[in-house]
């Protein structure tokens, strides 16, 4: 701690006894300085050491003030700003959190770095090109909210009901409009299905979480409609467990976690030519609609192409849509288990259709038609998601995580070296990774950690394919 302070630093060498005083201005010097990063240790589930957390990054932590001058960006050129902790100045403040409470709404907390606010006023939002009103300027003490008169440089406010401000977004005078660099919220490593624990409390899970994704960057949701889940996802289980227990706490809605079902995707390997006929007769008009397709594979990533081959007008222009239509509907569940079909090219090249009975309905069932009796005989598969995953861990835990990658069904890519540390770069199927975060911990007492982002589908193996397909099977009968 010494090494903050050169005069300490003789003193220490001359024997002399530091005194405690001493060294707490040179520990705040260091933090000041970016030299020392202090560790506490605590337990915010037990309430341990959270008080002595709080009375240190008070006493310890610089203020604005402290800091001096901040860089910020020009809104309009994008050049750097500097911006002094001046009461003249315009107001500049940055919006570090946001609270969602179910009575008194959005609270926005603001850390004014610049100018003074006063008790109520405008200002505006950058972030969001919008002008913002406050009618009443708030200290938050806990649960308790205290009215204020003014807040300067390195205070710390809230303001209740702002339409557009949301974490991350600055707030200023419109006669100096400046924007503060934002970190990026750190990736998601982990994801939950949230399945309502009361009936009829579906449609809450949602409203909850777009509240508490206002106060969280971190927190991802996903509504996806072909496994129809709401799946969460954050940085680790503890951040999805804390997510939950505020969902309950605040909006009285209780949910149970579990593993996301797979988005598989299924395609075709085999190139066939077949025909879609749909005929019906009934009273006056009937329904009539033939065409003739050419299905082939496409590479992973291609996704779906159409290509009109009609010639000599045996189809009308008018119904060649409503054929592509019927393809695209009927190509959202597959002939394996119900998965979308992906990477195929469709070709039209023949059909006929009748002068009266034919009709874009007509044609769109027969697309339809033809898609289905040519996914049935082109060899179709099943594809699953596979992730880029970056692994960076102590070289002591190479064996276990190599060893563990592999039962994974994993691809190691490469490897390198990050000081004391390695990262291992590797293809994993998502099947197999969702539960890697706990594993990963295990294995590296905490030490390890990773990075996953969506790479390509690829073929899952026949005889894993066949155990996905009857699971399918059963939870539909």
């Amino acid at each position: 701690i010494a090494e903050a302070d050169d005069r300490l630093v003789e003193k220490y060498l001359e024997g002399e006894t530091l005194s405690e005083a001493e060294l707490f201005e040179a520990l705040r010097a260091g933090v000041l300085n970016r030299i020392f990063a202090p560790v506490l240790c605590g337990s915010a589930l037990q309430n341990i050491g959270v008080d002595l957390l709080c009375d240190f990054l008070a006493a310890a932590f610089p203020s604005p003030l402290d800091r001096g001058s901040r860089q910020a960006l020009d809104d309009s050129t994008e050049e750097p700003v500097t911006l002094d902790p001046d009461p003249a100045a315009p107001f500049a403040g940055f919006v570090f959190k946001t609270i969602s409470d179910p009575y008194a709404g959005r609270l926005n907390i603001i850390r004014v770095v610049s100018g003074r606010l006063g008790s109520d006023g405008t200002f505006y939002n950058p972030n969001k090109r919008a002008k913002e009103r406050f009618n009443q300027l708030l200290a938050v003490m806990g649960k308790e909210q205290k009215p204020l008169s003014g807040a300067g440089p390195g205070d710390t406010v809230a303001v209740a009901k702002l339409k557009e401000t949301t974490t991350g977004d600055t707030l200023c005078d419109e006669g100096r409009k400046v924007r503060f660099t934002c970190a990026e919220p750190l990736p998601t490593l982990i994801s939950f299905a949230l399945e309502a624990k009361n009936k009829g409390d579906e449609d809450k899970i949602y409203t909850s979480l777009m509240r508490l994704m206002e106060e969280d960057p971190g927190l991802k949701m996903d509504r996806r409609a072909e496994t129809k889940e709401i799946v969460l996802s954050g940085m680790g289980q503890v951040h999805i467990e804390t997510a939950v227990e505020r969902m309950r706490r605040k909006f009285n809605v209780e949910v149970t976690l579990h593993i996301p079902k797979i988005p598989y995707r299924e395609t075709i390997k085999k190139k066939v030519r077949v025909q879609g006929r749909h005929k019906k007769q009934t009273g006056g008009h009937g329904q009539f609609g033939d065409c003739w397709v050419v299905f082939e594979p496409l590479p992973r990533g291609g996704g779906f192409e159409f290509v009109d081959a009609i010639v000599g007008g045996v189809i009308p222009k008018t119904y060649i849509p409503a054929v592509e239509k019927g393809i695209i509907e009927a190509a959202q569940r597959g002939v394996l288990a119900g998965f979308p079909c992906i990477d195929f090219k469709a070709t039209l090249d023949f059909g006929s259709y009748h002068a009266v009975d034919s009709s874009e309905m007509a044609f769109k069932i027969a697309g339809s038609l033809a898609f289905k009796k040519a996914a049935e005989e082109a060899d179709p598969v099943l594809l699953e998601p596979i992730m880029k995953v970056t692994v960076t861990t102590p070289e002591e835990f190479m064996g276990d995580i190599m060893g563990d990658l592999n039962s994974r069904r994993g691809r190691v890519q490469g490897m390198d070296n990050a000081g004391k540390n390695q990262v291992i770069r590797a293809e994993v199927p998502l099947a197999e990774f969702l539960t890697y975060a706990p594993d990963l911990n295990s294995m590296t007492g905490g030490r390890g950690v990773y990075t996953m982002e969506f790479s390509h589908y690829d073929e899952v193996p026949a005889h894993l394919a066949q155990k996905v397909i009857e699971e399918v099977k059963k939870q539909q009968e």
